[in-house]
């Protein structure tokens, strides 16, 4: 079962959520808009992106991996790949477990979820639990990253989130461009987010249509209320 693996003791009283998604549902939109809310309210935070491709070789041979590189997304496996990611989430546990430790709230875009949900997509049905097994195991238990309070689980459906990554131009990477991978991708994110204790869906498009920033971004606020996290 997921979630079994504790890190180690924070010995402050800081919090920490993982802003996670699907392709194209705005986690970065999102992301700036509560830091706009927490300046408001003089709220200390910290924010931090994954990958980091550009700050150390595991994260520099994760944008090689999202290029192609190493082959196309059936020619790679998800462990290996995953080990990458992990390495790039293990160098940057002792500043996360700094800001944690001195209180504050600290939000990254990404984190383990991400690998749980796209290098589980794929895999066959009656290997992914053995996968989340692992990758609980290698990120919590042997590599002792914190382990986050809450994840928030921005959703938009594949046709959807397919136009928005078009829309959105630039250099697509190996997961963007295949279209039954980011579908398989958003079925296993919506059947962890049952799994998985300490995360909450937002549905980020309502008929068909994108909702407004602002209103993802309040019922955001409302959760971490909820959560007494705010």
């Amino acid at each position: 079962m997921t979630g079994k693996f504790i890190s180690k003791e924070r010995s402050g009283k800081g919090r920490f959520i993982v802003i996670e998604g699907t392709d194209g549902a705005g986690k970065t939109t999102q992301i700036k808009l509560l830091e706009n809310a927490l300046k408001k309210v003089k709220k200390s935070y910290k924010v931090i992106d994954f990958p980091r491709y550009k700050d150390n070789e595991y994260g520099k041979l994760v944008k090689r991996y999202l290029l192609g590189e190493f082959g196309s997304l059936e020619n790679v496996s998800p462990y290996l790949a995953s080990l990458a990611y992990a390495g790039d989430r293990m160098l940057a546990a002792p500043q996360i477990r700094k800001w944690l430790d001195e209180g504050k709230l600290v939000i990254a875009n990404r984190y383990v979820s991400a690998n749980k949900g796209h290098m589980s997509a794929k895999l066959e049905k009656s290997e992914k639990q053995k996968y989340l097994d692992w990758i609980d195991n290698l990120e919590y238990k042997e590599n002792q990253i914190p382990r986050e309070d809450l994840v928030i689980l921005l959703f938009v459906n594949p046709e959807i989130a397919q136009e928005n990554v078009k829309a959105r131009g630039g250099q697509k990477d190996i997961h963007e461009t295949d279209f039954n991978y980011q579908k398989k991708v958003a079925d296993v994110f919506l059947k962890l987010s049952k799994q998985e204790k300490n995360w909450v869906v937002v549905n980020c498009a309502k008929d068909h249509k994108m909702r407004k920033p602002e209103e993802i971004h309040r019922e955001i606020l409302g959760i971490l209320k909820k959560k007494n996290i705010l």
